[in-house]
């Protein structure tokens, strides 16, 4: 991955993919030491975050290089600034460009015009480091990867995406229940189904949570309203009160199933009140391993880290 841009997980291939697994599995274990001395990645960041300022800034300061933190006021991305000039000029600063945005546009302008590597920290169409961070931790969790089914429940938003997308690549189920007119994008679902037919997953999309979570091995749901959505929060609770996760529903998943969250969670939402912290809920390490894939996504992209595959 050295000098590439990560804007979507469709950038990747399913080597790719379990390559940046394996460094992070070893990467967390101590395992493998990697140097970006000298090193600076530049946090464009229009929306206000935690985990994944924190771990892309950790990351970089445990590999011996800097990130630098820059807000919306200070940058102003298509206002204060036009993208297409901020990318230049970061492009003559930094060696990355870690972007968390409303727009995938912007995220794609500012790679067009950069000449260093572009990672997209979070967009409105895709969040490709949370998904291969979520797959870290089902892996650390399952043991394996191939053959698994996920249950994911609620909006089919970015984050949705991106799970699809790594899910299809090598061959985990996926299943997804959401309201009608907030299913997945169809041209990700349908990029989604070409990578199914060579590694053999299989892609159900329905309007039924009890279809989608029975007999899963992953039980994974998000926030109904996003950031930039305040204004849809009321009529999408409405639209999405049949689709909480809850104890009755976890229990239709198998016996060893793990529950996922992202995180910020609404508790009383899309989630019931204890959900996060039953018996089943692997969030925070969920929050935890975006640290430890961030630190092999860095190492790739602006190191010389390279490990033989596991077997997944």
């Amino acid at each position: 991955m050295a000098g590439k841009d990560l804007l979507s997980i469709s950038d990747l291939n399913p080597e790719d993919i379990r390559l940046l697994i394996s460094n992070a599995v070893d990467m967390k274990s101590g395992g493998w030491t990697s140097s970006l001395g000298g090193k600076t990645l530049a946090l464009v960041f229009e929306k206000p975050s935690l985990r994944t300022r924190l771990s892309f800034e950790i990351a970089m300061q445990q590999l011996g290089g800097q990130a630098i933190y820059l807000s919306p006021d200070e940058v102003g991305l298509g206002h204060r600034e036009s993208v297409p000039d901020v990318a230049r000029v970061l492009s003559r600063y930094a060696d990355a460009i870690s972007v968390s945005t409303f727009s995938h546009g912007t995220l794609e302008t500012l790679a067009a015009y950069a000449s260093v590597p572009v990672i997209n920290a979070l967009s409105d169409l895709e969040h490709p480091c949370q998904a291969l961070a979520d797959f870290l931790t089902i892996y650390e969790k399952k043991g394996e990867l191939a053959g698994l089914a996920v249950a994911y429940v609620g909006d089919g938003n970015n984050v949705a995406n991106s799970l699809l997308l790594v899910a299809s690549q090598i061959g985990v189920d996926f299943r997804i229940a959401a309201p009608g007119g907030y299913q997945l994008q169809e041209d990700i679902l349908r990029k989604a189904r070409e990578y199914a037919v060579g590694s053999g997953a299989h892609i159900l999309c329905t309007e039924e949570p009890r279809l989608a979570v029975t007999e899963a091995d992953v039980v994974y749901t998000d926030a109904w309203a996003s950031m930039g959505q305040e204004a849809e929060a009321e009529p999408r609770r409405q639209v999405f009160a049949g689709y909480q996760v809850n104890e009755e529903l976890l229990a239709l998943a198998r016996a060893d199933a793990i529950f996922m969250h992202p995180l910020p969670a609404h508790r009383g939402e899309e989630v019931s009140e204890n959900i996060l912290d039953c018996r089943q809920s692997v969030v925070f390490d969920q929050a935890e391993n975006q640290l430890h894939l961030q630190k092999a996504l860095l190492a790739g992209m602006l190191g010389s880290l390279e490990i033989p595959l596991a077997n997944y």
